[in-house]
């Protein structure tokens, strides 16, 4: 599906290939954690470049029903890639910080998952030689969108309790104060 809708992809695919690297297509982060040629590894950083629930034509990405969609899909990368990491590994996302973006809440989505912000920095295509950002879906697939304010947040998993000096441990009490209510996509009746 990958080359049909990106057909600029081809030859970035293949010199992954040449260089040894593991190459899977339709991988749903809904149940990655799952996936027979994932479910074993275990990662130091996990990557979601510019994450996005698709397009639709009666919606628009102002739309209350699309930014829960976008939620959901985001929310979904955090668990499971939450149970692909390693202990000291981290979990990435980049995703633009402007309106209405920014409304997906990103980092409340993150700790709702059990993960604890480390790094927030700024995407700058120019270290990436070669990249070219596409749209997802089926409208405009291989178009580009545009690149300002955008984000790569980097997380960690949350540490629930601090041992002290003599041994004992004390509870994050910041994790307690976050109320997390994430409903499925499924149950918004589209």
């Amino acid at each position: 599906m990958l080359p049909v809708r990106h057909w600029t992809s081809t030859a970035h695919l293949q010199d992954l290939e040449k260089l040894g690297c593991l190459v899977l297509y339709e991988v749903d982060v809904h149940n990655m954690n799952e996936h027979p040629d994932l479910k074993q590894m275990k990662f130091d950083v996990i990557l979601f470049n510019f994450p996005h629930a698709g397009h639709y034509s009666w919606l628009h990405e102002r739309d209350s029903i699309l930014i829960r969609m976008h939620q959901d899909l985001i929310a979904a990368y955090f668990k499971t890639a939450k149970e692909m990491v390693q202990e000291e590994g981290e979990i990435h996302v980049t995703v633009r910080d402007d309106d209405p973006y920014n409304t997906w809440e990103v980092e409340k989505l993150a700790e709702c998952a059990g993960l604890q912000l480390k790094d927030k920095v700024e995407f700058r295509q120019e270290n990436y030689p070669g990249y070219h950002n596409k749209r997802g879906g089926n409208i405009n697939c291989n178009k580009k969108f545009p690149l300002k304010a955008c984000y790569t947040y980097k997380f960690t998993l949350k540490v629930s309790a601090v041992e002290t000096s003599d041994g004992s441990e004390v509870n994050d009490s910041a994790s307690s104060e976050v109320t997390c209510i994430i409903t499925t996509v499924e149950d918004l009746q589209i």
